[in-house]
């Protein structure tokens, strides 16, 4: 796979690459289409990732908004449903995101393995 920029301060000159035919471009294509199947499963898990987050956020804040007995009960003079949403929400979003990185990273291996094969 080839990156190219523009050209400044060319005249007439494209800025298109050339293109060689044989056997570069077959390797090109194939490496075109691990890049799409990459950024694809990259793009799955995050949407995955930002879901399943809202929806644990989501019903972590219900939790705690339907049990009847923590805005009376007080924890250092702070209700305990406070208490709960704040120090609860924090260690969820680190989990989710070590997750994240975790499966980021395993999808960045398995493209990497694929790549080097060819």
């Amino acid at each position: 796979m080839r990156v190219t920029a523009p050209r400044t301060g060319g005249g007439g000159t494209s800025a298109r690459p050339l293109r060689s035919s044989g056997a570069d471009d077959a390797a090109g294509d194939i490496a075109a289409v691990y890049v799409r199947s990459l950024i694809r499963s990259q793009l799955r898990l995050a949407v995955t990732v930002a879901i399943g987050f809202a929806v644990a956020t989501v019903l972590f804040v219900l939790a705690i908004a339907f049990v009847p007995g923590l805005d009376d009960a007080y924890l250092a003079g702070v209700p305990v449903s406070w208490v709960l949403l704040g120090a609860g929400v924090y260690p969820l979003a680190i989990t989710v995101g070590a997750l994240y990185l975790r499966a980021a990273g395993r999808n960045e291996a398995r493209y990497r393995s694929l790549a080097e094969d060819e």
